[in-house]
């Protein structure tokens, strides 16, 4: 517990902590991170997610660049693709209780437990106040 605040801070309660709840914050982060983990390659492409989520390749790039700026993915790799340059990423996530917020166990698999209220995707596309 922190003496100023009289909170428990989640994980080691660090600047990585942080950056990582406020990551984790969108829905359609959340989406992102759970299909990256729920994929069977070992690394995936916006443009691959974005087919999997059903949603614009612009929407998921630019969520999957804030993801990459707060360490919760990584570039692995780039191709060149008709001009342009595809870049495959992979999730770095390891802390219990992220994994937890993603409705995922820390082994890998999918948890039988549902995320908590807070963090469902009820909020769909806003972030909360």
């Amino acid at each position: 517990m922190t003496e100023r605040s009289g909170t428990v801070p989640l994980g080691g309660g660090g600047p990585a902590d942080a950056e990582l709840l406020v990551a984790l914050r969108h829905v359609l982060r959340r989406k992102i991170l759970r299909a990256m983990y729920l994929d069977e390659e070992a690394t995936i492409s916006p443009r691959r997610l974005a087919e999997v989520l059903k949603e614009p390749l612009s929407n998921v790039s630019y969520h999957v660049r804030i993801l990459a700026e707060c360490g919760a993915v990584e570039l692995i790799d780039t191709k060149p693709v008709r001009g342009s340059m595809q870049h495959f990423y992979s999730p770095t996530i390891d802390e219990p209780w992220a994994l937890a917020v993603l409705g995922l166990d820390p082994s890998g698999g999918e948890d039988s437990t549902p995320a908590p209220r807070d963090f469902r995707d009820t909020n769909e596309g806003r972030e909360p106040a």
